[in-house]
C-alpha cells in the first residue's frame, strides 16, 4: 500500500518545512508516502467560500485514482488515539488497498462532491490547527503509527 498526503496551500515557515521533511524520511522507511501540495486557488477575493471549497475539490478529484480510498481530515470525523490510528491503518494495508489518500481542505473545508466521494474522515482534534501545522501532525501520527505496529520505542503509552 502507499500512503498519499494532498494539501490545499503551500506552507511558506521554513521550520514546519523543515520538521515535515524529517518525518516523511522517517516514514518512508516503513511505507511509500506522498506528499503532495495543491497550489492556492487565485483570485478567491473573486469567489463565494462555496465557489473556493468547489475549486479546490475539483483539483483534490483530479489528483485521485478510481481505485484511491480517499480520507478527508475534517473537524466531524473519527477520533482516533494513537494506538487505534496504528490499528486502523493496519486493516487498511490488510484489506489489499493501493493507495491510501489523506486530504487536508482549504480554509473553508471540502466541497459536497468531496465528501460523497471519500471513504472515510478522521478529526486530529477537537481543536483548530492551521493548514500548515495539520500537515506536521498528520505526517507525525503517520510514523508513530508505523512505530507502534512494529513494537518501535518511539510511542510510549
Amino acid at each position: 500500500m502507499k500512503i498519499k498526503l494532498l494539501t490545499v496551500g503551500k506552507t511558506d515557515d521554513k521550520n514546519l518545512i523543515a520538521l515535515i521533511s524529517i518525518y516523511q524520511k522517517r516514514l518512508n522507511h516503513y511505507i511509500k508516502f506522498d506528499l503532495e501540495i495543491i497550489p492556492d486557488i487565485k483570485k478567491v477575493k473573486n469567489l463565494s467560500e462555496n465557489q473556493q471549497k468547489e475549486k479546490e475539490g475539483e483539483l483534490i478529484l483530479q489528483r485521485l485514482s478510481p481505485t484511491d480510498v480517499l480520507i478527508l481530515l475534517d473537524e466531524k470525523g473519527q477520533e482516533f488515539r494513537s494506538i487505534q490510528f496504528s490499528k486502523y491503518l493496519q486493516k487498511k494495508m490488510n484489506s489489499g488497498i493501493k493507495q491510501l489518500v489523506f486530504v487536508i481542505g482549504g480554509p473553508y473545508g471540502f466541497s459536497d462532491e468531496l465528501y460523497q466521494k471519500a471513504q472515510g474522515k478522521i478529526a486530529l482534534s477537537k481543536m483548530t490547527f492551521s493548514h500548515q501545522m495539520i500537515r506536521l501532525f498528520m505526517v507525525e501520527q503517520l510514523y508513530r503509527a508505523f512505530t507502534i505496529l512494529k513494537n518501535e520505542p518511539y510511542h510510549h503509552e
